[in-house]
């Protein structure tokens, strides 16, 4: 049904009226569940109030409520802000009787504390066209979106922690009533999301409250450069929650109640520093970059999880990119202190474990000498491959035992880009590119790049396995048999046999010693 040359579609909650934009449909800010304000902060999301007036559905709903920082990718661009900000948003070729389109669910990034669905980096058109069904949207992030403190412990023992992920599932929840009526399979959706977003993308394969669920709220996932940052503990939760509520809420500490909790001013949730006697600009802390375990969401952390198999059995494609370390920039954090709090847990003389760790590069044709002698820049090497490939190729092999995996490390930067990114592919780098996206600058050869990559993913969520121009293999490490496999999407797409194997085995062994680093940071 068409208004005024536009699209109305009736959702179960009622209908929406969207707008046209060279020429793929667009359902901007469509509720997905009640305001989580008053009495629903820190609820589970609760049903949509339905409607029977079409609704219009030409904007972007706000963001939900964060600070903001300019110096990081997208950070100042999220626009108005608000409690009220559980909105989605589609874009659609259009409506075939008969023919179902497979969907492609967008978890944006931000460490659990910034970021909004509805980033330019994240339109869906380009997929649209390719023949998908593209969902984006808000959750809520920061201490709105994770949060424990002993006043709601005692309003419910053992509640949730992690209503970001909630919301989430409850996006999901909206795709599976609704997306059929916007041309989509609610049988064949993929879920995708960047670094907090590719986090969520394995805590979804990982919950309870999702990996086995019938129907099937997903049915094939895209991990985009998620971190081997363990998560907090509900303890450290509850014990963050206490500092919080003193020092930013202004409340009596662990005997604030629940009300109390509550009926803090919306605006208190957007502040970015906390001062205190020892650090006057001391910086809100929140419970990011990962999830928290220990509540219904998760029960056990993600890697626990993995590692018994216990996670949803259906496709996953992991990977990272060569430069990831700039995030630590992002948040000031220094590489070199890091690698040697890491090192320092091993116990052994930190001079012999450098010289180690510079053994595992030196054979490797991509690093130089200054490489290996500047201590940022070879740290920022470390943690890249601590961090980030590591954990690709880890979740990659245990994945294998239960079902399909496919592992990719991403290192084309725009040519436009070269000469500002000399160290690689920077963290969210890689974005445009699954989306098909293209920039004003982009040379004949970027915007190849951008329909090869773009292509691998639609493929994917299409029928489960990525086409190209070159084949994308299995990667599989489990039942006896083994094939090392990953795609490296680079200037030439090629297919790797056993990448970084030795340094990233190493790692893999050192992972107690970084989580006891990263728990005392």
């Amino acid at each position: 049904m068409t208004t005024n040359s536009t699209p109305v579609i009736t959702t179960t909650e009622g209908p929406v009226q969207g707008v046209v934009e060279s020429e793929i449909l667009v359902f901007k800010g469509i509720p997905y569940a009640a305001p989580p304000v008053g009495p629903l902060r820190w609820k589970e999301p609760q049903p949509v109030e339905p409607w029977k007036e079409t609704r219009k559905a030409d904007t972007f709903g706000k963001a939900c409520l964060q600070p903001t920082y300019p110096s990081m990718d997208g950070a100042g661009s999220v626009g108005p802000q608000s409690e009220d900000c559980l909105y989605l948003n589609v874009w659609t070729s259009g409506v075939e009787p008969g023919a179902l389109k497979p969907v492609m669910v967008w978890i944006h990034g931000g460490a659990f504390k910034i970021g909004v669905g509805s980033d330019k980096m994240f339109r869906g058109a380009a997929l649209a066209r390719k023949g998908a069904v593209v969902v984006t949207f808000n959750y809520r992030v920061g201490l709105l979106g994770f949060f424990a403190h002993p006043g709601l412990e005692k309003e419910r023992r053992l509640g949730p922690v992690n209503f970001g992920i909630l919301d989430q599932i409850a996006a999901l929840e909206w795709v599976q009533r609704n997306i059929a009526a916007f041309g989509g399979d609610p049988g064949n959706v993929t879920i995708f999301g960047q670094s907090a977003g590719g986090e969520s993308v394995l805590a979804l394969f990982a919950s309870p409250l999702t990996r086995n669920r019938e129907p099937a709220l997903f049915h094939k996932g895209i991990a985009q450069s998620p971190y081997a940052i363990p998560e907090q503990s509900r303890e450290k939760a509850n014990e963050l929650g206490v500092k919080i509520a003193r020092g930013l809420f202004k409340l009596n500490g662990e005997h604030a109640t629940a009300e109390e909790l509550r009926a803090v001013p919306a605006e208190k949730f957007s502040a970015k520093f906390m001062p205190t006697p020892d650090n006057p600009r001391g910086q809100v802390p929140f419970l990011g970059p990962s999830p928290v375990h220990g509540d219904v969401v998760l029960p056990t952390g993600i890697r626990a999880t993995f590692e018994a198999g216990e996670q949803a059995r259906r496709p996953l494609v992991i990977g990272s990119n060569s430069h990831e370390t700039s995030v630590l920039d992002a948040f000031n954090m220094d590489p070199a202190a890091i690698m040697a709090a890491i090192l320092e847990k091993g116990g052994e003389d930190a001079e012999k474990a450098l010289a180690y760790l510079k053994s595992l590069y030196r054979s490797d044709p991509e690093v130089t000498d200054e490489d290996l002698e500047d201590p940022s820049r070879f740290a920022g090497l470390v943690l890249r491959d601590m961090l980030f490939t590591m954990q690709a190729r880890w979740i990659a092999d245990k994945h294998s035992g239960v079902a399909d995996s496919r592992w990719y490390y991403f290192s084309y930067v725009p040519e436009i880009d070269r000469a500002d990114q000399p160290f690689g592919v920077p963290h969210g780098g890689e974005i445009l590119f699954p989306f098909g996206g293209i920039r004003d600058r982009f040379t004949a050869a970027d915007r190849a790049m951008s329909q090869k990559v773009s292509g691998y993913w639609f493929s994917f969520a299409e029928n489960g396995t990525p086409a190209g121009e070159v084949t994308w293999p299995k990667h599989t490490t489990g039942g006896g048999l083994r094939q090392d496999k990953t795609l490296k999407l680079g200037e030439q797409i090629v297919v790797a046999n056993d990448f970084r194997k030795m340094r990233l085995d190493v790692f893999i062994a050192m992972y107690p010693q970084l989580e006891a680093a990263l728990a005392e940071m």
